[in-house]
């Protein structure tokens, strides 16, 4: 074909079928024969054939975009964060959707804004709070919406998380099981807890649930982000608690602060101390030593948000939680309590 654009009405007649034919063999929104529909894809193909976005925007009113709302807040690894819009995007385009994103920590200001533009379809939100000010909201919205992340009360909305909870219970049972009996989790920094954040704080109590339950010493503090208030942090866990044997960190961008402070203190990883890590993979890999870690799978709870809006925005029912499993890889930074 020539350097213009092929339409639709030309696409039918290479098919021999009815204009409504191709449109709904591209739209999905009727059945159509296999026979039928191999003919039409075999000629959009052959023609090079690309929908127009506006006018399928116009014909089914819907922008296709999605709204992803990320403030950027004090405490949060920009990196990490990243990977989740990274997976947003990736998912929304196979969806045929452009994502927005959203920065500003606007709350639910921010949200009735994108709502009343019609500019999007529906949001993914993240940094969710257990008590989160724009949840009122979005339980009145009429666009759909998922988070990642669950509030204290999650009932009348889509949510979906790695299992916090359990990834701390997770940490421990494997330290447990190597024989360390005192253990310490040194958390996300502490504007994050003031906050409320859900999943910093579901980590803290799995944590100390599984400390409790297998009747161990543990304890559990806020861990900040340059190298000297790390090594302050350390140096003071280790002062009060000179047996200790394991370390449990959920803090990105503390993780190899706390390896060099352990080195600063002369205690060597894992002979000493045993190291787990709650974070992305390419983290624990690139530590030395490499680091036995539960993975942050921020590419499967990116791409299940977008399931889940689009599921949504088709009218399909969908679960109000959806919580994944933690997996623990074993690494060069833990073996048993020598003691």
């Amino acid at each position: 074909m020539s350097g213009r654009a092929v339409t639709i009405a030309e696409v039918a007649r290479h098919a021999g079928v009815a204009v409504s034919t191709v449109s709904y063999v591209l739209s999905g929104k009727r059945a159509i024969s296999a026979d039928t529909r191999r003919r039409v894809l075999d000629s959009v193909q052959m023609l090079g054939y690309h929908p127009n976005a506006g006018a399928r925007a116009l014909a089914s009113r819907r922008a296709n975009v999605i709204a992803l709302v990320l403030p950027l807040r004090a405490g949060m690894h920009v990196p990490v964060l990243m990977q989740f819009a990274t997976s947003v995007v990736t998912a929304a385009r196979r969806y045929d959707h452009d994502v927005l994103l959203l920065t500003a920590d606007e709350g639910s200001d921010g949200l009735r804004r994108a709502a009343a533009s019609a500019l999007v379809d529906g949001l993914v939100l993240m940094d969710v709070e257990l008590h989160d000010d724009r949840v009122p909201f979005l339980r009145e919205l009429a666009e759909p919406s998922v988070l990642i992340g669950f509030p204290a009360d999650p009932s009348g909305l889509t949510c979906v998380d790695l299992d916090f909870t359990r990834a701390g219970a997770l940490c421990v049972e494997h330290l447990a099981g190597l024989g360390h009996r005192k253990l310490a989790l040194l958390g996300a920094p502490s504007v994050v807890y003031e906050r409320g954040t859900g999943f910093a704080r579901r980590t803290w109590e799995g944590f100390t649930e599984a400390v409790d339950r297998y009747g161990l010493t543990g304890v559990a503090l806020p861990c900040e982000e340059t190298f000297e208030e790390v090594a302050a942090t350390v140096g003071g866990l280790l002062e009060h608690n000179p047996d200790l044997t394991a370390l449990v960190v959920h803090n990105e961008t503390a993780v190899n602060h706390v390896l060099g402070a352990l080195r600063l203190y002369g205690r060597r990883v894992p002979e000493d101390v045993a190291v787990v890590a709650i974070c992305p993979d390419d983290i624990a890999e690139r530590s030395s030593p490499p680091l036995t870690s539960v993975l942050v799978p921020a590419e499967d709870v990116g791409r299940e948000a977008v399931r889940l809006l689009m599921d949504k925005l088709e009218g399909r029912a969908v679960p109000e939680g959806t919580l994944l499993e933690p997996r623990l890889t074993t690494r060069g930074s833990t073996r048993p309590d020598p003691a």
